[in-house]
């Protein structure tokens, strides 16, 4: 299987190029973390790495490495912030895979007992609500 070439349009290309509005939580030199707009759980982020790529198919080792290191810390965060039992770290190569926007991303999801996943809906969550858990993280990860 080729992969496609990356498309420099999609949504978190023009985040990173300050087109389109985000709540960003934390920002190193090589990964942003932005609240997913159309959360599966409270405090629901995405770990996207600055330079393009398509998914874990053709992201270069170092940014991989850099995501995965956020990854950790923001699940670590998350966790701390909502007072969480658990994460769920989900990561989507193609459409085949369930990848909906192509440009590597690693969703960090706080999970609590006995409390499922919402579906992924496609329903955008309210922005106040989206801000104050940003807030929360922020203030965990200072």
């Amino acid at each position: 299987m080729s992969t496609p070439a990356y498309d420099d349009q999609n949504v978190f290309a023009k985040i990173l190029r300050g087109e389109l509005p985000s709540h960003k939580v934390y920002e190193d030199d090589k990964t942003l973390v932005i609240m997913d707009i159309m959360p599966r759980g409270d405090g629901h982020v995405l770990v996207i790495p600055k330079a393009p790529s398509r998914n874990i198919l053709d992201i270069a080792p170092d940014d991989l490495n850099a995501v995965m290191a956020t990854t950790q810390t923001m699940a670590r965060v998350v966790i701390k912030a909502f007072d969480a039992d658990g994460t769920t770290i989900q990561q989507f190569s193609e459409p085949a895979g369930g990848q909906v926007v192509f440009h590597t991303h690693v969703h960090v999801i706080p999970r609590f007992e006995g409390v499922s996943l919402k579906p992924h809906t496609g329903a955008m969550a309210d922005n106040d609500v989206l801000a104050a858990q940003a807030e929360k993280i922020r203030a965990a990860l200072a």
